[in-house]
């Protein structure tokens, strides 16, 4: 799998969109530019380097399907997602808030941290 750490935040959250988007079906790139809030050549030009990177399969004006490295990467930042969106909701935090912040720290949290926040929900 291609080092996390050259992923950028843009990246992660491209994956996990269309990650978050094929459990409902197919992917276009207009689905992917609404559930982000983007431009649809903000898009397309995401899409080809992802191409390039060897993380999703498109077709010219066609859909777009994550590769398995594709949706390694893609299931990992959405596990970080979920899991601190629901310690930030156990200690209190507002469901818009804590949708807001754990979009921001999914992707600046090392995997120590992420190990032990999953450890410590567990345990709850």
């Amino acid at each position: 799998m291609e080092n996390m750490k050259a992923l950028t935040q843009s990246v992660e959250d491209y994956l996990e969109a269309i990650h978050i988007l094929e459990e409902n079906g197919s992917v276009k790139s207009i689905d992917v530019a609404n559930r982000l809030g983007v431009s649809k050549p903000a898009v397309n030009k995401a899409m080809n380097e992802l191409k390039e990177r060897g993380l999703i399969l498109k077709q010219s004006y066609g859909k777009i399907a994550l590769t398995e490295e594709g949706r390694a990467i893609a299931s990992n930042v959405f596990e970080r997602h979920t899991l601190i969106r629901r310690f930030l909701l156990k200690i209190g935090v507002s469901e818009e808030t804590s949708e807001i912040d754990c979009c921001k720290i999914e992707h600046v949290l090392s995997k120590e941290t992420i190990d032990c926040l999953k450890k410590h929900l567990e345990s709850l």
